[in-house]
């Protein structure tokens, strides 16, 4: 089992930028694929990006494409994730999750751990 913390959040101005950490303390980190979800208010949480255990392979949900980027540097047990060109749509709290299931990337529920969020608030 890992445990994950995110960090990295904040409020920034419509086509600003951050970049979110997901820290995972346990064992064998290099063996779980890794996503990104975001949930807003009143909204159902909704898968951002994904990354393979190796970070040779990315997925990226059409409404980020192109803006974000996922990264993962297993010497650290960190996965990123690099947000460009923030929309006040993109406001939402984020959240870091890793699965040793081999499942459609997109689907929350195949996810195993969980990190708490950090809030991204864009501002227009």
């Amino acid at each position: 089992q890992v445990q994950l913390v995110e960090s990295g959040g904040g409020l920034v101005q419509a086509g600003g930028s951050l970049r979110l950490s997901c820290a995972a303390s346990g064992r064998s980190f290099s063996s779980y694929a890794m996503a990104w979800f975001r949930q807003a208010p009143g909204k159902e949480r909704e898968f951002v990006a994904a990354i393979s255990q190796s970070g040779g392979r990315t997925y990226y949900a059409d409404s980020v494409k192109g803006r974000f980027t996922s990264s993962r540097d297993n010497a650290k047990n960190t996965v990123y994730l690099q947000m460009n060109n923030l929309k006040p749509e993109d406001t939402a709290g984020y959240y870091c999750a890793a699965t040793k299931l081999v499942a459609p990337v997109h689907v929350a529920s195949y996810y195993t751990n969980w990190g708490q969020g950090t809030q991204v608030t864009v501002s227009s």
